[in-house]
């Protein structure tokens, strides 16, 4: 009969509710057990998407995947059909939703292979939609005066902690590394600092 897989995705870690929600619903679709569900936080427009990629490849024929949106598997149309190519390859039966796309035993019928396209065009649309509108809200918001962005760190933002860490390095006393373990925060954010310090 094979494993039936799910797999949930969701674009950002806010919306662990999200991910919640479509870990039943894989339940309610067929999914056995949570330990065959594939999730993760990234952006359905990446194709390197590791728990997909895990996914794709421990697949064997006869086993099923289950999502409950065609966006979440993908929001491209050419990553879409490569993940049907591997359905039919595989011999495997794909289920979004309602819909099922069963290449267990036979190819996908053009009308299916059609409707599944059409879905991701709609997916793909909905994402540049979105892009656009949020490219636009930028441009006003730059024509208005508003600065677009973080904040710009200043003097008295840095930590006070730091400047004692500061003067120990300035000697010698510590490496940035060890610096980044005190401050807990990111080397990165240390050379903010030190850069910060250094023009003071």
């Amino acid at each position: 009969m094979g494993v039936i897989y799910g797999y949930a995705r969701c674009s950002t870690s806010e919306l662990r509710q999200d991910i919640d929600r479509q870990k039943r619903d894989l339940l309610k679709l067929g999914v056995e057990d949570d330990a065959h569900i594939y999730w993760e936080y990234e952006s359905g427009a990446k194709t390197n998407r590791p728990e997909l990629t895990k996914l794709l490849n421990i697949v064997q024929p006869g086993d099923t995947i289950i999502s409950t949106e065609v966006s979440r598997l993908s929001r491209s149309t050419q990553h879409l059909c490569e993940i049907l190519s591997l359905i039919q390859n595989k011999k495997l039966r794909l289920i979004i939703g309602t819909f099922c796309v069963d290449c267990r035993a036979d190819d996908i019928d053009a009308m299916t292979k059609g409707m599944l396209m059409m879905w991701a065009v709609f997916a793909e649309m909905e994402r540049d939609i979105i892009s656009e509108r949020v490219r636009s809200g930028m441009k006003n918001a730059v024509a208005k005066g508003k600065k677009i962005g973080r904040p710009q760190t200043t003097a008295d933002d840095i930590p006070a902690n730091f400047w004692k860490a500061y003067n120990r390095y300035k000697n010698n006393q510590l490496t940035v590394t060890e610096m980044s373990r005190i401050l807990e925060c990111s080397r990165g954010t240390v050379y903010k600092y030190i850069r910060i310090a250094n023009e003071q």
